[in-house]
């Protein structure tokens, strides 16, 4: 392996745990040239032909589907930190002597802290997937055998549905399932809303395995993974801790700065002319997003503005204006709290989405393109704005790409950031790690300014005569850095040995995190 620099100018590996890698080539500058990936043919005379496929436990079922060294295994996020099947995957993985595993996670979680001991002993080879928390800090000391992979989770699909990962083995967790595998995530004890994440695992994998503590009669309804997609169903005691699968910041923000950030977000979307009759916006959890939707809400009200439709991550917040008729929909991809599930269970306007119809960039057009604005969050931007949402000052990997960098291409991005945290400025000459081109980032947006890219001529000429305090980006960067006193000082890394890659959403590979020392 050997580093080579990108269209980015980022040193990046030409190969990544063996396989040759594509080099980021400048947005919208790679295109495939391949057919689909595609699974191996079934048939019916190989299962039971009254349908119930049932295995007595999790251990059958990977031995029936043939699990060996050297295997890609994948799991799903959607029981967020109170999954448990993950974790009892890999006890039965190890106890049963297999090596050498890949593990392509849609995310993963404090919660899977577990799972160290297992890339310790060599049970699991490296991570595909979000390294969060205590895996992150793992991946980023160089304790990993092989080089981690992050990718969106547009990203995700596109590498399955391109053949760049060869998924052996799904396990698919499922609050819900009847014994011929069709599942969902909206009813049962560890309801969590949508399973769209595990939908290209399920159609592209050589085995899906779906795991669930509700098992009920044919058929389970609504699916949202099909039993025809499905080898095996396993029944458990619990998929995890259902009070835990409802993570994350999901209240309002009582700080005052992040409070003004939200406020200035409402009305710079507002105020730019992007607040009207059938407009479309995008916002997940955390304090701020939370309420940047409520003041947003207020401001719809008062100008009688209706959205014909929110993407989610849902939230109460989204709930309320599909309830209060602010909004025709909601597509949302996951649910980050129980009034999502209710709604996602209940209101036919509350849309089941998937990565392939909402992120997927080898696709025929996705929803990201059509949304009006989101609003997102970073760990770090740069004077060139350039973002970073994955490490943080101290260089340690402490969080996953998800749908950011696919919400990039909506027509307008916003960052909503504190201009500091902890004493440390979030604006630097250069981002440590390079998550997103600065050309696709519209608007900044921190409690002491709002900083508009120059390229968007438009939305410069939209505030004139606005009350936002527009600013230049170098002028909110000088003024933090004074109080702060002074610029953030770089952590100690190895810059000739990468732990791990991020990908771009076309699959090339745009920045290394590298080694903490």
């Amino acid at each position: 392996m050997k580093l080579i620099m990108n269209a980015a100018g980022r040193m990046v590996p030409d190969e990544v745990n063996g396989i040759k890698s594509v080099p980021f080539r400048g947005v919208n500058g790679y295109k495939p040239e391949a057919k689909k990936a595609s699974p191996p043919v079934r048939s019916c005379v190989d299962y039971p032909m009254d349908g119930n496929k049932v295995l007595p436990d999790l251990k059958e079922a990977l031995i029936k589907a043939g699990i060996k060294d050297g295997m890609t295994i994948s799991t799903h996020h959607h029981l967020r930190n109170g999954d448990a099947v993950t974790n009892q995957l890999f006890d039965i993985i190890h106890e049963l002597g297999i090596k050498g595993i890949r593990w392509f996670p849609s995310a993963s979680f404090p919660c899977h802290e577990h799972l160290i001991k297992y890339l310790e002993d060599g049970t699991i080879h490296h991570i595909e997937g979000s390294m969060n928390g205590p895996l992150g800090r793992f991946t980023s000391y160089g304790k990993m055998s092989g080089l981690g992979v992050l990718r969106s989770h547009g990203g995700r699909y596109q590498s399955v549905q391109d053949g760049e990962v060869h998924i052996d083995i799904a396990v698919i967790a499922a609050p819900t399932a009847d014994p011929f595998g069709n599942a969902n995530g909206v009813n049962g004890n560890a309801a969590c809303g949508p399973l769209g994440f595990a939908l290209a695992d399920s159609e592209y994998a050589d085995r899906v395995i779906v795991v669930t503590d509700n098992l009920v009669p044919f058929p389970c309804y609504p699916w949202h993974i099909q039993g025809n997609n499905v080898d095996f169903v396993v029944k458990v005691d619990t998929l995890g801790d259902a009070s835990k699968i409802v993570s994350g910041t999901t209240e309002v923000t009582k700080s005052p700065d992040r409070l003004l950030i939200a406020e200035y977000v409402a009305q710079f979307i507002e105020d730019a002319g992007l607040m009207k009759d059938g407009f479309s916006f995008q916002a997940g959890a955390g304090g701020t997003n939370l309420a940047f939707v409520l003041y947003l809400k207020e401001r719809m009200k008062a100008k009688n503005v209706k959205a014909r439709f929110v993407r989610g991550g849902s939230t109460k917040y989204l709930v309320q204006l599909l309830e209060e008729g602010l909004t025709d929909y909601i597509l949302d991809g996951q649910t980050f709290d129980l009034d999502g599930v209710r709604s996602m269970r209940e209101n036919p306007r509350h849309i089941n989405t998937s990565p392939f119809t909402s992120y997927n960039f080898h696709g025929k057009g996705n929803f990201a393109s059509i949304v009006d604005v989101a609003v997102l969050g970073a760990t770090e931007v740069d004077v060139n704005f350039n973002a970073n949402v994955v490490s943080h000052s101290d260089g340690l990997l402490l969080h996953g790409i998800g749908g950011w960098q696919n919400c990039l291409y909506s027509k307008c991005t916003v960052l909503a950031i504190p201009s500091f945290r902890d004493r440390i400025p979030v604006i630097v000459d250069d981002v440590m790690t390079l998550c997103a081109p600065g050309e696709l980032i519209d608007v900044i947006i921190t409690e002491r300014g709002i900083a508009v890219n120059p390229k968007r001529t438009d939305l410069l000429e939209a505030l004139k005569g606005s009350s936002l305090p527009v600013k230049d980006i170098k002028e909110i960067k000088d003024e933090v850095e004074q109080i702060c006193g002074g610029k953030p000082i770089p952590p100690k890394r190895d810059l000739t040995q990468p732990v791990a890659v991020i990908k771009w959403v076309d699959g090339t590979i745009l920045d290394s995190v590298f080694k903490v020392l």
